[in-house]
Protein backbone atom coordinates (compact mmCIF):
# COMPACT_ATOMS: atom_id res chain seq x y z
CA UNK A 1 0.00 0.00 0.00
CA UNK A 2 1.62 3.58 -0.67
CA UNK A 3 2.27 6.02 1.98
CA UNK A 4 -0.57 8.34 2.21
CA UNK A 5 0.17 11.98 2.16
CA UNK A 6 -2.10 15.21 3.03
CA UNK A 7 -0.01 17.20 0.39
CA UNK A 8 -3.43 19.51 -0.54
CA UNK A 9 -3.50 20.89 3.35
CA UNK A 10 0.47 20.60 3.71
CA UNK A 11 0.34 22.97 0.62
CA UNK A 12 -2.24 25.24 1.78
CA UNK A 13 -0.60 25.52 5.25
CA UNK A 14 2.05 26.74 3.47
CA UNK A 15 1.42 28.79 0.99
CA UNK A 16 -0.64 30.93 3.71
CA UNK A 17 2.63 31.48 5.61
CA UNK A 18 4.12 32.82 2.62
CA UNK A 19 1.33 34.77 2.00
CA UNK A 20 1.48 36.39 5.32
CA UNK A 21 5.15 36.54 4.55
CA UNK A 22 5.08 38.74 1.47
CA UNK A 23 7.26 42.01 1.17
CA UNK A 24 9.48 40.46 3.28
CA UNK A 25 13.58 40.88 2.32
CA UNK A 26 15.46 38.30 1.05
CA UNK A 27 14.93 34.96 1.91
CA UNK A 28 12.26 35.96 5.09
CA UNK A 29 10.06 36.27 2.17
CA UNK A 30 10.65 33.10 -0.33
CA UNK A 31 11.75 30.62 1.43
CA UNK A 32 8.78 28.43 3.68
CA UNK A 33 11.35 27.98 6.70
CA UNK A 34 12.85 31.47 7.07
CA UNK A 35 9.58 32.82 6.10
CA UNK A 36 7.78 30.65 9.14
CA UNK A 37 10.04 31.60 11.54
CA UNK A 38 9.57 35.62 10.44
CA UNK A 39 5.69 35.72 10.69
CA UNK A 40 5.89 33.86 13.61
CA UNK A 41 8.16 36.59 15.29
CA UNK A 42 6.32 39.15 13.52
CA UNK A 43 3.03 37.72 15.43
CA UNK A 44 4.70 38.10 18.65
CA UNK A 45 5.65 41.73 17.73
CA UNK A 46 2.02 42.33 16.60
CA UNK A 47 0.89 41.14 19.83
CA UNK A 48 2.66 42.96 22.08
CA UNK A 49 2.28 46.23 20.13
CA UNK A 50 -1.91 46.13 20.64
CA UNK A 51 -0.78 46.26 24.59
CA UNK A 52 1.55 48.83 23.93
CA UNK A 53 -0.67 50.95 21.86
CA UNK A 54 -3.12 50.97 24.93
CA UNK A 55 -0.14 52.20 27.08
CA UNK A 56 0.76 54.88 24.39
CA UNK A 57 -2.72 55.65 24.27
CA UNK A 58 -3.29 56.84 28.04
CA UNK A 59 0.12 58.74 28.47
CA UNK A 60 -1.43 60.85 25.65
CA UNK A 61 -4.36 61.39 27.73
CA UNK A 62 -2.50 61.84 30.67
CA UNK A 63 -0.27 64.54 29.23
CA UNK A 64 -3.48 66.47 27.39
CA UNK A 65 -5.34 66.63 30.53
CA UNK A 66 -2.46 67.11 32.65
CA UNK A 67 -1.83 70.54 30.23
CA UNK A 68 -5.17 71.66 30.55
CA UNK A 69 -5.28 71.42 33.86
CA UNK A 70 -1.66 73.57 34.45
CA UNK A 71 -3.72 76.25 32.14
CA UNK A 72 -6.64 76.05 35.16
CA UNK A 73 -3.86 76.56 38.02
CA UNK A 74 -4.28 72.67 39.59
CA UNK A 75 -2.30 70.02 39.22
CA UNK A 76 -3.64 66.73 37.15
CA UNK A 77 -3.27 64.49 40.40
CA UNK A 78 -5.22 67.29 42.18
CA UNK A 79 -7.84 67.61 39.18
CA UNK A 80 -8.14 63.74 39.03
CA UNK A 81 -8.50 63.17 43.02
CA UNK A 82 -10.87 66.62 43.46
CA UNK A 83 -13.29 64.41 40.07
CA UNK A 84 -13.38 61.08 42.13
CA UNK A 85 -14.49 63.09 45.48
CA UNK A 86 -17.25 65.46 43.43
CA UNK A 87 -18.59 61.95 41.94
CA UNK A 88 -17.81 62.76 38.46
CA UNK A 89 -17.26 59.67 36.40
CA UNK A 90 -15.44 60.37 33.20
CA UNK A 91 -12.82 58.65 31.23
CA UNK A 92 -9.52 60.02 30.42
CA UNK A 93 -10.47 59.79 26.85
CA UNK A 94 -13.13 62.15 27.00
CA UNK A 95 -11.38 64.23 29.17
CA UNK A 96 -8.18 64.53 26.88
CA UNK A 97 -11.09 65.18 24.48
CA UNK A 98 -12.67 67.69 26.73
CA UNK A 99 -9.36 69.35 26.99
CA UNK A 100 -8.35 69.84 23.48
CA UNK A 101 -11.95 70.58 21.73
CA UNK A 102 -14.27 72.42 24.72
CA UNK A 103 -11.96 74.47 26.94
CA UNK A 104 -15.10 75.96 28.73
CA UNK A 105 -16.56 72.51 29.56
CA UNK A 106 -12.74 71.43 30.99
CA UNK A 107 -12.87 74.68 33.17
CA UNK A 108 -15.93 74.34 34.33
CA UNK A 109 -15.39 70.58 35.26
CA UNK A 110 -12.07 71.93 36.95
CA UNK A 111 -14.21 74.65 38.93
CA UNK A 112 -15.82 71.48 40.00
CA UNK A 113 -12.65 69.46 40.78
CA UNK A 114 -11.71 72.89 42.62
CA UNK A 115 -14.76 72.80 44.83
CA UNK A 116 -14.93 69.39 45.87
CA UNK A 117 -10.91 69.51 47.14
Amino acid sequence: MPRATNNAAARQKRNKVMKQARGYVAGRGSQFRMAREQVERAGVHEYIGRKQRKRDFRRLWIVRINAACRLQGMSYSNFINGLKKANIDIDRKQLADLAVRDMAGFAKLAETARAAL
